[in-house]
C-alpha cells in the first residue's frame, strides 16, 4: 500500500547521519529498504543509497518495477534483470554493482555490516542474509546498524499507525479463535484456523493492507515450552491453549501472546494467571519515558522468582518492534539505557514448570508521555472461549 512520506522518520535519519558526519548509506536489509523508501521487495535482492541531502535511489529487480512505482517514497528507481543470459551471476551481485556505482560520488558512506541477517522480505518464510561481496565492495565504509537502530527504535505516527493495524488484524483472529477453538482439536489444527484469518481477513484489513502475513507457535497445557514447534498434541480443557502469533501487515508488526481456555480454568493455572498477571502489569506500567530497561529486567524476573520460578525466562521480557518483528531496545540488566517517549515495546513475561506447561502473555505498548499505551484490543490473561 501507498504510504505519505513519512518526513519525521526521514529527517531524523538525516539528523543522526549529520552528527556522524556520513555522507550516505548503502541499505540491503528488506526492513531497511522498508523504512527508507517504502518498497517491500519480494526477494531481498535489492539496495538502496539513502543520502543526507537529495533524493534516494532504490535499486530493485526489473519484475519488481509496478510495486516500486506504485510505493516507494522516491522516484529515483534504478532496475536490474533477475535473469541475463550474459550473465550467470545471482541477481544481487547485479544490484551490488549498482550500489556501488550510486554510492561512488559519496565521500563518508555506511552500510549494515552487523544486524542483518535476521531481515525478511515480502516472502517473509525466506530470510535474506548477506554474502561477503556485499562487504567487500565497501572496504573504507563504516557501520550504519548503530545509527539505523537509533533512528528505528523511536516511532513517527505513521510507524504507529500501521502496526495498530497488524495489531487489531491479530486480536480479529483472536476473536475467530473464540469461536473455532475446542479441546482435542490439535495445536496445528488451531495454528491453521488463525493463520488462515490472518492471511484471509487481514490482507485487505479496513482497505488499507495489502498484504498481511501470519506467523505462530501454538501449544496447550503441557505442550507449553519455550522455544518448541507447534505439533500435534491436543487442546486440552482446563488448561490454556498459548498463541505465540505475529502478524506482518506490509512490513509493519504485531507481537503478541494470547491465551484461550475451553471450560473452566484448573485452580493451578487460576493461581500461576494471578501471580503473573500482577508481574506483567507492574512490567507495563513501568514502562514510562524515564525509567531503566535494566531495572525493569530485574523488577520482572524478580517477581517471576517469587512465584517459584528462579532463572525464568530464559527469552527476552521485553523488546522492540517494529520493521523487525524483534529488534532493539532489549531489556536486560547488563545494558543500562533508558526507556524514551516514542518507542514500540513488547513486554512478555512468562513462567514454565520443568515437567512441561506454564504461562505467558505479551503485548505491544506505545510509550508516551502520559504511559504505555496497549496497541492491541484484545485482552491479556486468560480468556474463555
Amino acid at each position: 500500500m501507498s504510504w505519505p512520506r513519512d518526513e519525521a522518520k526521514l529527517e531524523r535519519v538525516r539528523a543522526l547521519m549529520a552528527e556522524r558526519e556520513l555522507d550516505a548509506l548503502v541499505v540491503r536489509a528488506p526492513d531497511a529498504i522498508l523504512y527508507l523508501t517504502n518498497f517491500w521487495g519480494m526477494k531481498g535482492y535489492d539496495a538502496c543509497v539513502f543520502p543526507r541531502d537529495g533524493e534516494p535511489v532504490l535499486i530493485c529487480l526489473e519484475a519488481s518495477a509496478d510495486d516500486a512505482a506504485r510505493t516507494a517514497w522516491t522516484s529515483d528507481v534504478r532496475l536490474f534483470p533477475g535473469y541475463d543470459p550474459v550473465d550467470p551471476r545471482p541477481p544481487g551481485v547485479r544490484a551490488l554493482e549498482l550500489a556501488a556505482q550510486v554510492s561512488a560520488g559519496y565521500g563518508r558512506v555506511a552500510v549494515e555490516l552487523s544486524g542483518g541477517t535476521q531481515a525478511s522480505d515480502r516472502m517473509v518464510g525466506e530470510p535474506t542474509t548477506f554474502s561477503r561481496a556485499w562487504f567487500d565492495a565497501f572496504p573504507e565504509a563504516g557501520d550504519a546498524t548503530a545509527l539505523l537502530v537509533a533512528a528505528r527504535s523511536l516511532k513517527s505516527p505513521q510507524e504507529v499507525e500501521r502496526m495498530r493495524l497488524a495489531n487489531e488484524i491479530a486480536a480479529a483472529a483472536m476473536e475467530h479463535m473464540r469461536g473455532v477453538l475446542t479441546p482435542g482439536m490439535t495445536c496445528a489444527q488451531a495454528a491453521a484456523a488463525w493463520q488462515g484469518f490472518v492471511h484471509g481477513e487481514g490482507t485487505g484489513w479496513k482497505g488499507r493492507v495489502e498484504l498481511a502475513l501470519p506467523f505462530s507457535l501454538i501449544w496447550s497445557g503441557p505442550s507449553i515450552r519455550t522455544f518448541t514447534a507447534t505439533s500435534a498434541a491436543p487442546v486440552r480443557e482446563g488448561e490454556p491453549t498459548l498463541f505465540e502469533i505475529w502478524v506482518c501487515a506490509d512490513g509493519y508488526w504485531a507481537d503478541h501472546t494470547k491465551n484461550l481456555v475451553c471450560g473452566d480454568l484448573t485452580p493451578r493455572y487460576r493461581e500461576l494467571e494471578q501471580g503473573l498477571m500482577g508481574v506483567y502489569d507492574d512490567a507495563v506500567d513501568f514502562a514510562r519515558p524515564g525509567n531503566n530497561f535494566a531495572e525493569l529486567d530485574r523488577r520482572v524476573r524478580a517477581g517471576i522468582d517469587a512465584l517459584g520460578f528462579p532463572g525464568q525466562p530464559s527469552h527476552p521480557i521485553l523488546h522492540g518492534i517494529g520493521a523487525r518483528a524483534h529488534e532493539p531496545p532489549y531489556a536486560h540488566q547488563a545494558v543500562e539505557s533508558e526507556i524514551l517517549e516514542g518507542m514500540v515495546l513488547a513486554i512478555e513475561p512468562g513462567c514454565y514448570w520443568p515437567e512441561g506447561g506454564g504461562l505467558r502473555v505479551e503485548d505491544n505498548f506505545h510509550v508516551t508521555a502520559a504511559g504505555p499505551q496497549k496497541l492491541s484490543p484484545f485482552p491479556d490473561g486468560i480468556v474463555h472461549v
